[in-house]
């Protein structure tokens, strides 16, 4: 055994003999031997022979597991079972798990106290916090039935790997029973010899088979991927279930949370800082404007530096941040963290059971997307980006009407300008350098470069917009009008046509500016095409130059043929032949680059102009929610990448289809939460802009890097070398990576029932069938590209046209609270390979729901979990597991804010169990 040593205190020092202290008075403990990332220590408990204080009821037993560390004086409460009910002989489902990073050693003891519950409502210890030393007072809804305290390393080094404790009364006097302990390690159930324990339930017994596992150490195979880069915070439960044949399965559920958090919304709005910062330069750089538009233009940039410094007030106040890596469901409305995701929460459920491979089932679970400080008086951003396009179209002379996909296109040149100016520049000096080298192969590699990245460059300003919105700008230059009609020719967007023949005031007032010239339209194209031309000639000198090259080489230095030797010079300086071509190039590319980028400008002028300032607060409302999206969105992928770096069939679907992502949304369709669903719409829909691309880490950094602007985000996720190397070669080689997000929402609480009497439902049908839609693309696109067999093995034998065709009916049925769309939408993303969400409002009590019926669902449909224990697996998982330790994070209490009218009109299996819910009493 591996010795470690801890200082302690001098009260600690007490608590040991002196056997135990070295030679300079400092007690030595023994660590347990174990693989990394597994849990330390995990074992199940059984009662047998309970002693009820009174004959008048039937005994209701759990146990409550404390641990007397070897360096502290004080009892601390570690965890509890379920509670059992109507059996002198419990056998509970939910055991004890120890994390890695706990400090348990072989002197640890462990106390296991058995209690009566009289009445689970009132069991109020189990669901309030107390000081870790304090004793519950003895009227809180149960009795002290008896309790045992063995040591850590006894049990470790048992022969068969179990103890059997008597159960004692606090005098340490009376007998009251036994209590099993079981060392469990998960994927380790050896064929042997079994016992066959039986455990009353409710209306039947039935028998359950614990199989015997031969005496190893603690620990067990590491199954889990290595994500310490971006979860924090681990909570572990651990259960074990029957199976239908009578074997038992194990079941470990997982909860972190995730540094993504706050990493990836700081790493936002620094890009959305920078961005803002490069449109308000622009918009300075316009030049000389008449006065109607530079007024403008002046109220324009005066707004715009104010939200700019409202970006960096944020940015700054969340670089304090320290501690906690999650937002809990309190702070939802805190201005400060609003671009920061709710209770973001990866849960997973790794499953081992007999004859079966385990299985890893990961949810992520965050409150939905939504500006919650902002509030929802006027709706959320479905509602009020169509309400405000709508009002842009009627904005009178002021300003110029150009439509979204207008202004996101003048958006993508002036991200292509800042791109390819600076590459071209680059590639040009590497072609002299080149040149000056004589390096006829290097030369030609960086002339294709060149080529490539020019040919891009003029492609971009093959559009009617850009001409248009120069003649827009020549007019508002002061002292500029047209003698003719100033429409261009051959417009086909609504924003030329709108520029002048919808706004008579407009062509009026320009028409009383004095005349200088008259607009040539012809001028931008011979300007943008010169950069053409400029290429084509500096093509041909170089072919030029590679020809004398060869020919020298074939007939001799010394023998030039004349004509060439004119052209050429003597000698054939490379560099000095192509120098006047690049400078003319380069020449042609700035006088291109100025003229488009102030267009561009004057188009998102017009754009911030027409709405100010609610453009700009939708802007806003629309990057926070953005913002809370990509956080949840980039943590799912991460992990989704990691567990499936050995599945070639999921690799291969990532670079040649992309990735699912499915949202499952429990917001009703009334009062708030719909303008919080509106919200997450929006959201949801943006993410399908943003690609990953996955990259080798080059540090101990593998925090996630995000690129670009907004409409366009390349989010490259970092790998260790060793991981890295398990990638095709596509993906190494930075092919982008799509996703394909898709919401689907049911309400199901009692503001669902009212939207479903008395309001409007059409928002959460609507969505559905948009989502529908976009579903069965994503499985027409997978069918075309991916072979059948990439399909998931464990449910290979269901037909996804079957369920597809199912979740149609269902959507198109408009029955109330149909949750069996979840259930249908969840089964096909598995099927899929896909990434799961749940969310509500916070992710804390529905999601919790949710969470934990779709992890039992699977238990029942995938591993054969008893069909008698469904409901008790439940309760377990609700009462004992993950989801109560995230509304103990959340709200410092183990209650679901729930009440039993509320729950009334709940769906039957997202009904808590008793004395799990109520008011917190935070």
């Amino acid at each position: 055994m591996e010795i470690k040593e801890e200082r302690s205190s001098e009260e600690a020092r007490q608590f040991f003999p002196s056997s135990q202290l070295d030679s300079v008075g400092e007690p030595q403990f023994t660590s347990i031997q174990r693989i990394a990332n597994e849990p330390k220590l995990e074992f199940s408990l059984a009662c047998k022979d309970l002693v009820a204080a009174g004959r008048d009821r039937k005994l209701s037993a759990f146990v409550q597991v404390s641990v007397a560390h070897p360096a502290e004086p004080v009892v601390t409460r570690h965890s509890s079972t379920e509670i059992v009910e109507g059996t002198k002989d419990p056998l509970f489902l939910t055991g004890v798990t120890f994390p890695p990073e706990y400090p348990i050693y072989e002197e640890t003891k462990i106390k296991l106290t058995v209690y009566d519950v009289k009445d689970k409502s009132q069991d109020t210890v189990r669901t309030s916090v107390l000081p870790d030393h304090k004793e519950p007072r003895a009227d809180v809804g149960r009795s002290f039935l008896g309790c045992a305290t063995f040591r850590v390393g006894d049990l470790v080094k048992s022969k068969e790997q179990q103890l059997t404790l008597t159960l004692r009364t606090s005098d340490g006097g009376k007998t009251v029973g036994t209590i099993e302990v079981n060392l469990m390690k998960m994927g380790e159930l050896d064929e042997g010899e079994t016992d066959h324990i039986t455990a009353d339930t409710q209306d039947q017994k039935c028998a359950l088979v614990r199989e015997c596992t031969a005496t190893e150490g603690i620990g067990g195979k590491d199954n889990l991927p290595s994500l310490n880069a971006v979860l924090r915070n681990p909570v572990c439960k651990l259960y074990r279930f029957p199976t239908a044949d009578n074997k038992w399965m194990r079941i470990r559920e997982q909860m972190a949370e995730t540094t993504l958090s706050f990493h990836v919304p700081k790493e936002l709005i620094n890009l959305h800082i920078m961005e803002d910062m490069r449109r308000n330069q622009e918009l300075k750089d316009l030049g000389e404007l008449a006065p109607h538009w530079d007024n403008m233009r002046r109220s324009v940039i005066a707004h715009c530096d104010q939200m700019l410094s409202m970006y960096q007030d944020t940015l700054a106040e969340l670089g304090k941040h320290t501690g906690s890596s999650f937002k809990s469901s309190c702070s939802k409305g805190e201005k400060t963290l609003e671009f920061i995701p709710v209770n973001l929460h990866l849960q997973r459920m790794h499953v081992h059971s007999p004859r079966l491979k385990d299985a890893l089932y990961d949810v992520i679970t965050v409150g939905a997307p939504a500006a919650h400080f902002q509030g929802f008086k006027n709706g959320g951003l479905r509602k009020l980006l169509s309400k405000f396009e709508a009002e842009r179209r009627n904005t009178g002379y002021q300003c110029i009407y150009y439509s979204p996909e207008n202004t996101a296109k003048a958006k993508e040149v002036l991200s292509n300008i800042s791109h390819l100016q600076p590459l071209i520049s680059s590639h040009a000096d590497l072609l002299l350098s080149s040149a000056s080298q004589r390096s006829p192969d290097s030369l030609k590699n960086s002339l294709k470069m060149l080529s490539e990245k020019t040919e891009l460059f003029v492609h971009t300003f093959k559009d009617q917009l850009v001409r248009s919105a120069l003649l827009a700008l020549y007019t508002a230059r002061p002292g500029c009008v047209l003698k003719k009609a100033a429409v261009p020719r051959g417009s086909a967007e609504e924003g030329a046509d709108a520029q002048h023949q919808d706004h008579p005031s407009q062509m009026k007032r320009q028409d009383s500016i004095p005349h200088h010239s008259e607009y040539d339209e012809e001028e931008w194209d011979r300007v943008w095409a010169n950069v053409a031309k400029s290429l084509n000639c500096l093509i041909a000198m170089v072919d030029r130059l590679l020809e004398k090259d060869n020919t020298s080489m074939k007939e001799g230095e010394n023998e030039p043929p004349a004509e060439d030797g004119k052209v050429l010079h003597t000698g054939g300086d490379w560099h000095e032949q192509l120098y006047p071509l690049v400078i003319t190039l380069k020449d042609c590319m700035a006088e291109v680059v100025t003229r488009a980028r102030q267009s561009m400008a004057f188009v998102l002028l017009q754009e911030l102009a027409c709405g100010l300032p609610q453009c700009l607060m939708l802007t806003l409302r629309r990057d926070i929610v953005f913002s809370q999206a990509l956080a949840g969105l980039v943590c799912g992928f991460v992990i989704k990448l990691h567990t499936g770096l050995h599945d070639q069939g999921f690799l291969q679907q990532l670079h040649t289809v992309g990735l699912l992502v499915q949202y499952e949304g429990l917001l009703s369709t009334y009062s708030e939460e719909a303008g919080m669903l509106e919200d997450m719409a929006v959201g949801i829909s943006d993410l399908q802009k943003v690609m990953f691309k996955v990259i080798e880490a080059k540090s101990e950094d593998f925090l996630p890097i995000i690129t670009g602007r907004r409409e366009h985000y390349v989010i490259e996720v970092q790998l260790p070398a060793k991981m890295f190397e398990l990638l095709p070669q596509e993906i190494k080689e930075g092919k982008l990576l799509h996703t394909y997000p898709v919401l689907f929402n049911v309400g199901i609480n009692e503001q669902q029932t009212l939207a479903e009497r008395f309001g409007d439902t059409t928002l959460q049908e609507n969505i559905n069938q948009e989502n529908l839609e976009l579903l069965k693309e994503y499985y027409k696109l997978f069918t075309e590209k991916m072979p059948p067999d990439c399909l998931p093995h464990f449910q290979e034998q269901n037909d996804l046209k079957g369920l597809l065709e199912s979740l149609h009916q269902n959507i198109q049925a408009k029955k109330r609270k149909n949750v069996e769309i979840m259930w249908l939408a969840a089964t096909i993303c598995r099927k899929l390979n896909g990434v799961r969400f749940t969310c509500c409002k916070s992710a804390k009590d529905r999601t919790s729901m949710a969470v934990t019926l779709e992890q039992c669902s699977i238990l029942r449909d995938e591993h054969q979990l008893h069909k008698d224990f469904f409901i008790r697996a439940l309760d377990c998982m609700r009462r004992e597991g993950c989801r109560i330790e995230n509304v103990l994070k959340n709200v410092k209490c183990r209650k679901y804010a729930f009440n039993m009218i509320q729950l009334m009109a709940f769906p039957k299996h997202y009904r808590p169990p008793e004395g799990t819910y109520g008011k917190a009493d935070t």
